[in-house]
């Protein structure tokens, strides 16, 4: 398999010459010619048209890219993943959004290491969007989004009710403004106008969390991860303020079901259940 092919054809993209491609490859550009020529010659079309600026994509060039991702993603996928483990038969490879990993995907990955035998676990933590294409492309059995993104073939299951609702700090100023996604950013918005421009914002929220905790101010969070935090009194509820539902999603692929994913899927359940501190603290043995 020569994915040489396809890894010149993106930095080709990315540099936007054949002789830039060149020297970020470090080969001739002979060589460059000699892989497009193949390339193209397997697809049957014309990837690029060359002039004085350097190389420009054709349609079908334009088309290919998205496939050129893919295939190098998913070539680099299997670099990492093979060979498997001694003492293991199969890898279970599943996903979650960063503001999921503590304790949800920990607390999930622990629990399919004490029960399904000869079978390793690789997790992923990422964006919603990120981990749905490596879903699409097979790079993962299953992934925990916020937002779901619905095709033929793919299973959505709404695993957490949850809202994201105001809270502060004895010193609640300033509005930290958390981009909780698209969704939320519409409704924030609309809802609350006079906060869309906000002094202080965060993408990711433990990190936005944290801030408040240590600094003071208030935001919007899901509940079960400020709950503790609310039971002590350390951060206090803004009443009549406007609430957000914020569910949580498993998605997978019915194609690639099995019997050991469905075991993995009802260990998930279980940690779900489970009364859990979900304050997203950190206590790392010293």
């Amino acid at each position: 398999m020569d994915i040489d092919l396809t890894r010149t054809f993106l930095e080709i993209v990315r540099s936007g010459s054949f002789i830039a491609a060149a020297e970020r490859l470090h080969v001739t550009q002979t060589a460059i010619t000699a892989r497009v020529q193949k390339l193209e010659g397997h697809l049957n079309c014309t990837l690029f048209v060359r002039n004085r600026a350097g190389a420009k994509l054709t349609a079908d060039g334009e088309a290919f890219v998205s496939y050129a991702n893919q295939i190098l993603q998913t070539w680099e996928a299997a670099q990492r993943e093979l060979p498997l483990p001694d003492g293991y038969h199969n890898v279970l490879r599943i996903g979650g959004e960063i503001s999921l990993c503590n304790p949800l995907m920990l607390h999930w990955v622990s629990r399919i290491r004490a029960n399904i035998d000869q079978y390793a676990v690789h997790t992923h933590i990422g964006d919603g969007q990120e981990l749905l294409r490596q879903l699409e492309l097979g790079v993962l059995d299953a992934a925990l989004v916020y937002q779901p993104t619905y095709w033929p073939g793919m299973q959505v299951e709404q695993l957490l009710e949850e809202k994201l609702i105001l809270v502060r700090a004895k010193k609640a100023e300033p509005y930290v403004y958390v981009d909780w996604g698209e969704a939320f950013r519409l409704q924030h918005d609309r809802a609350l106008p006079d906060q869309a421009k906000a002094p202080v914002s965060f993408n990711l929220g433990p990190l936005a969390l944290q801030y408040i905790l240590e600094h003071g101010g208030s935001g919007y969070f899901r509940t079960r991860v400020v709950q503790s935090y609310l039971d002590k009194k350390v951060l206090k509820r803004v009443p009549r303020a406007p609430e957000f539902n914020y569910p949580t999603y498993l998605v997978y692929s019915r194609e690639r079901d099995s019997a050991v994913l469905q075991q993995a899927f009802e260990l998930l359940r279980e940690t779900i259940a489970e009364d859990t501190d979900w304050s997203q603290r950190w206590d790392p043995m010293i």
